[in-house]
């Protein structure tokens, strides 16, 4: 008997739950578009000013071989 009360409790406090996520899910991840953008642009920057400190050595490396 304990084994059931305990299975419907836990049947009564996890529903809301899961449906609050299947609500909340989408318009978090929409919220958070933005900042993956961000990121990617931040990524791409970040990667041309590696190459671009990075292309003395490089062409060294190439005039050495």
């Amino acid at each position: 008997m304990v084994k059931v009360l305990l299975w419907l409790v836990l049947l009564a406090l996890c529903w809301p739950v899961a449906l609050a996520a299947l609500v909340l899910f989408p318009v978090i991840w929409l919220l958070l578009l933005p900042f993956r953008v961000l990121r990617m642009a931040m990524d791409g920057i970040l990667e041309l000013v590696r190459a671009l400190f990075l292309l003395p050595s490089r062409a060294l490396r190439a005039l050495r071989v």
